[in-house]
């Protein structure tokens, strides 16, 4: 796992481990009939039946493998249930796994109704035609406590085409690999609270990605739906993809009063600097003028057990909580992959070469969505390292209203209660500067916006060299070598970041 090096390196002392790990990892799987033209083919040529005689053969199927989860779960001695309205599954199986003393195996399967992809039959110019739509249907949970990923749980959709959703979860996989190294570990919910060897616990962590998943998958779809034994369906495979994939990183604190103190300026600080292009910029994208979506920042304090803040671009999103009180958590969630780019292989011009395609959904991406979440988790906390203890930086803050004197030359002070000086601090602060640093041009959008005329925007970038002269000569920002950029210090992002806190914050509430 890439560690958040910038992050660690100033919390080190009220910081015991870090652990990346996948958490929620949902896969669906899909029977290979394609579109709607694919399966009239399919009826036609393969199946050799008439279309208006597909549904009264394939109806009766959605019966069967009802009654083979019903025996199935009788013959594991679990509870099969019939669930009226909107029931919360995990609570059922919860208490069910408690008065069963938590066995190995199958625990309970629920049925309900919801509305699901099927097919049905239409008449085009007097030809019948199968179509897929929605519709309301039965569907399977399947809930296993499994030897190798702890509480998980197969969802089956009752009628055509059959539709298989499986969740696991990392941290539960997790547990179970460290109980058989004999590595120490304290657990509670999906999260490590203690960890006797972090290295080992890391290390496993990572193989998590690399498992069969294929093998794993189709054994799974085997033994809850009996219909891939069918004639019908007995050459066919599900083709799988990641539906929804998170991935954590964990820094557990020493004790709950050390994560106390730093987890409200935390927030505060996520609240009031991380703008739209910075939560971008940790994603691993740059705002454009061809970006078509919203980037939304949604905190809420007043949630139990604790407070958190999400991040959303689109339909991912990241994530920043405590976990019991000692545990911050920050979370990546991908549900739409394609608004990523990876490294592929692609023929261009007769030429095979890597290029940057958008990231697909197939499970032989999974590498890639835990590089991409691992990237975002470090860059956001990263980000969150110009926060600290403030009182040696508010002390330093002193520093920055004193003129300061360099080979004979006086450089002016700043004012950390003016306005104008702020939004400097605040425009240098700004994530999307993290990964390459910033120009004189950067800076200048931020301060003055887009200026056509040319002879205004010199006088505005010379404006900003000045401005970037005198925190230089204070050793808060410093170049990059062989280019026209620059980047923060470790001393600029605690006093420039202690600096705004202080005037949206804590000057608002005294006002």
């Amino acid at each position: 796992m890439k560690t958040p090096k910038q992050f660690l390196a100033k919390f080190n002392d009220s910081i015991v481990a870090t652990l990346g790990c996948f958490d929620r990892v949902i896969f669906k799987g899909y029977l290979p009939l394609g579109g709607n033209e694919y399966l009239n083919i399919w009826i036609d040529r393969v199946l050799m039946i008439q279309r208006k005689d597909f549904l009264p053969r394939v109806q009766p199927m959605s019966q069967q493998l009802v009654d083979e989860a019903q025996q199935q779960a009788k013959k594991a001695g679990a509870e099969y249930r019939y669930l009226k309205g909107r029931g919360k599954k995990e609570r059922i199986v919860d208490e069910i796994a408690r008065q069963r003393r938590h066995p190995e195996g199958l625990l309970a399967v629920l049925c309900c109704l919801e509305t699901c992809r099927t097919v049905k039959l239409r008449w085009d110019k007097n030809h019948p035609r199968i179509t897929f739509t929605r519709r309301l249907q039965r569907v399977l949970y399947f809930y296993y406590l499994d030897p190798e990923f702890g509480r998980m749980f197969v969802r089956l959709e009752t009628w055509f085409p059959f539709t298989i959703q499986v969740y696991v979860n990392g941290h539960e996989w997790l547990a179970r690999q460290l109980a058989r190294q004999r590595s120490g570990f304290v657990q509670h919910d999906n999260a490590f609270t203690e960890l006797d060897e972090p290295s080992v616990a890391q290390e496993l962590a990572d193989r998590f990605v690399r498992l069969s998943w294929r093998y794993q998958l189709n054994r799974w779809a085997k033994i809850v739906n009996p219909l891939l034994q069918h004639e019908w369906f007995r050459d066919m495979q599900y083709r799988w993809v990641i539906d929804q994939s998170e991935y954590s990183t964990d820094v557990i604190f020493r004790d709950r009063a050390s994560l106390a103190a730093l987890y409200k300026r935390l927030l505060d600080h996520a609240v009031i600097n991380f703008s739209a292009q910075d939560i971008l910029t940790f994603l691993g994208r740059r705002l454009q003028h061809r970006f078509d979506g919203e980037v939304l920042t949604d905190c809420k304090k007043d949630r139990w057990p604790g407070a958190r803040i999400k991040h959303r671009m689109k339909n991912n999103w990241l994530k920043m909580y405590d976990k019991f009180g000692q545990v911050l958590r920050i979370e990546t969630v991908i549900n739409q992959p394609r608004e990523f780019k990876v490294r592929r292989k692609r023929e261009r011009k007769g030429v095979r070469q890597l290029v940057w395609c958008p990231m697909s959904k197939g499970i032989a991406n999974l590498y890639q969505y835990e590089a991409k979440m691992q990237d975002a988790n470090q860059r956001y906390l990263n980000a969150l390292s110009a926060v600290a203890d403030p009182a040696p930086a508010y002390r330093q803050v002193v520093s920055l209203v004193e003129p300061k004197v360099v080979q004979r030359r006086r450089y002016a002070g700043f004012n950390p209660a003016r306005q104008q000086d702020v939004r400097l601090f605040a425009a240098v602060l700004r994530g999307e500067h993290l990964l390459r640093g910033f120009r004189n041009t950067d800076i200048r959008r931020h301060l003055y916006g887009e200026t056509p005329c040319a002879e205004t925007r010199r006088r505005q970038s010379a404006a900003v060299s000045r401005l970037l002269k005198r925190l230089h000569v204070r050793h808060l920002i410093k170049k990059i070598p062989r280019t026209r950029r620059w980047q923060l210090s470790a001393a600029g992002e605690k006093v420039l970041g202690t600096s705004v806190r202080l005037y949206y914050r804590d000057l608002t509430q005294a006002a």
